[in-house]
């Protein structure tokens, strides 16, 4: 029974390799909804439609526990999904996200207590990681800031082209703009990291980059020891299987770039 990842694209490998280098004795299911990515700005309403069935999709397939590796669908989904349909799909079944596990450890990656929140349009409307702030860190001041054009990008194979450039100056420029103060900006979507170059780039000196990554990875490893009966079901073969809704000559051709190894997907439709 493989641990399932969704992700509305192909961001989610950047948190699979995280991962899976952390907990590579594990079986991993990783399910990309490229076909009809992005999901940034799309409604509340179909984001949670889409990934409930992905959700679905993964349990038919025998998840026990599934993470939204995508943080617009934690946004804008996962509450729903843990108290509305878990308890009549399956109440020993699990869905965790993203957003969480970042908010924990922000005060200890921030000096000034001001940090800077990269994200999609979605993920900004909700106001997830602000309201996770207020209740874990209320001390903390947090800056949102949508980057619309970051995922379309990296979805076209873009990130490394002259033109992502304008676009990562720019964002960058307007959150440091809105509180000089910041000193961590919070990549708050797992596409981002593909364009940790650029952003690297425009920077200012100082300011700390906080990806994902390692964190979702170390507070999974955090989760299985304190959930023992989910941990048993878990599948212990150190293999991972990609599913895509879209061609998969077009998924393992990026996808495989991104983890830096061959990958080979099945298609599957989502209703």
């Amino acid at each position: 029974m493989p641990i399932g990842i969704f992700d509305s694209g192909y961001g989610g490998l950047t948190i699979l390799r995280e991962i899976a280098e952390r907990l590579p004795q594990y079986d991993y299911l990783y399910l990309g909804d490229n076909a009809r990515a992005p999901y940034g700005t799309r409604s509340f309403d179909i984001v949670y439609d889409f990934t409930l069935q992905a959700v679905k999709a993964l349990f038919e397939r025998g998840c026990h526990l599934v993470i939204l590796a995508c943080n617009t669908a934690s946004a804008k989904a996962l509450r729903s999904i843990q108290q509305n349909d878990l308890p009549g799909i399956d109440p020993s079944r699990r869905v965790l996200g993203v957003i969480r596990p970042t908010v924990e450890i922000l005060d200890e990656v921030s000096n000034s207590g001001h940090v800077g929140l990269l994200a999609t349009p979605g993920t900004v409307a909700s106001h997830s990681y602000a309201m996770e702030l207020e209740k874990m860190k209320p001390t903390m001041h947090i800056t949102e800031h949508a980057c619309p054009m970051w995922v379309p990008i990296i979805e076209n194979n873009e990130a490394e082209g002259e033109g992502a450039d304008y676009f990562v100056m720019k964002y960058i420029d307007e959150i440091m703009k809105k509180d000089p103060e910041i000193d961590t900006l919070v990549l708050g979507c797992t596409h981002y990291p593909l364009l940790i170059n650029k952003i690297r780039r425009y920077t200012p000196p100082g300011v700390r980059i906080f990806a994902q990554g390692e964190r979702v990875a170390e507070s999974l490893a955090d989760y299985l020891i304190r959930h023992p009966e989910i941990e048993e079901r878990c599948e212990k073969n150190g293999k991972i299987q990609f599913l895509t809704t879209e061609s998969p000559d077009k998924f393992d051709a990026l996808a495989s770039i991104f983890l830096g190894k061959e990958v080979k997907s099945s298609r599957i439709i989502l209703t």
